[in-house]
């Protein structure tokens, strides 16, 4: 990734009635935004991002940390903020995605609740301070031909596992030409343990929305239902769908 470094795509946007997508020097939507409601998340694999709100008591959520590889437009980072009220932070590697976010996205400026940090992901996962400290990290980090995962590596996952605290899940999007989905798996249960991975149904776009949990657990259909009731009424998210396509890698 660290290559990337050196000639860093441009970024730009594109409007769509009141929906803005985020390009990077390219036809390939790397996030939206509403502009009329900022606090919506677009795209239903980026609600799907947030499966990991099943796994843990709703009226813990506040208390939480939550950490996005790649900012995108900044979706993610700005519900965990915003509409969850936790602790969020964003890594993004290349300064002109933070810039459009700030100019064009109504990021705002950095606070002690939401914040991101410029640099490598893969690097800045292993400084001591994220070990055992991130309850929900959100992994979806492209370059500009959007083909496959730029971190997608054992290695990398296994470096994720050890974010997580015990309650803590990993969700991941899979996309691209290039991208292989079995592969992916394979690699994130070999860090997580099979038993730990749950995946989506792919999206009509094509995204796969992967989670790993750190620690391995077979909630009560009953308990996800109620859980998923909550969300849905309390942060305006599709839980309740998420139930009918969201299950154990083992029973796809």
């Amino acid at each position: 990734m660290s290559k990337q470094n050196t000639q860093l795509p441009e970024v730009q946007f594109s409007d769509e009635g009141s929906i803005r997508h985020l390009h990077l020097d390219s036809i390939w939507i790397q996030g939206s935004i509403d502009t009329r409601d900022p606090n919506r998340l677009v795209h239903e694999y980026i609600q799907r991002m947030m499966a990991w709100t099943l796994f843990v008591e709703p009226d813990t959520v506040t208390r939480r940390q939550a950490l996005q590889l790649g900012l995108g437009a900044g979706s993610l980072t700005r519900f965990c903020a915003k509409v969850l009220r936790m602790k969020a932070t964003a890594i993004e590697l290349n300064p002109g995605v933070l810039h459009a976010c700030r100019g064009w996205f109504q990021l705002a400026v950095d606070t002690a609740r939401m914040k991101v940090i410029l640099g490598d992901a893969a690097q800045e996962i292993c400084k001591p301070e994220w070990l055992g400290a991130v309850d929900a990290l959100q992994v979806d980090v492209y370059d500009r031909e959007a083909a496959a995962p730029v971190l997608d590596s054992p290695e990398f996952y296994a470096d994720c596992h050890r974010l997580l605290t015990d309650e803590g899940c990993m969700t991941v999007n899979l996309f691209g030409r290039s991208s292989s989905f079995t592969r992916s798996v394979d690699r994130i249960a070999a860090a997580f343990g099979r038993e730990a991975v749950w995946a989506f149904k792919a999206t009509r776009e094509g995204n796969t929305v992967v989670l790993a949990q750190r620690t391995p657990s077979r909630p009560a259909r009953a308990v996800l239902a109620e859980r998923a009731e909550i969300i849905q009424t309390r942060w305006g998210l599709p839980a309740p769908k998420w139930l009918r396509g969201f299950k154990p890698v083992h029973e796809h």
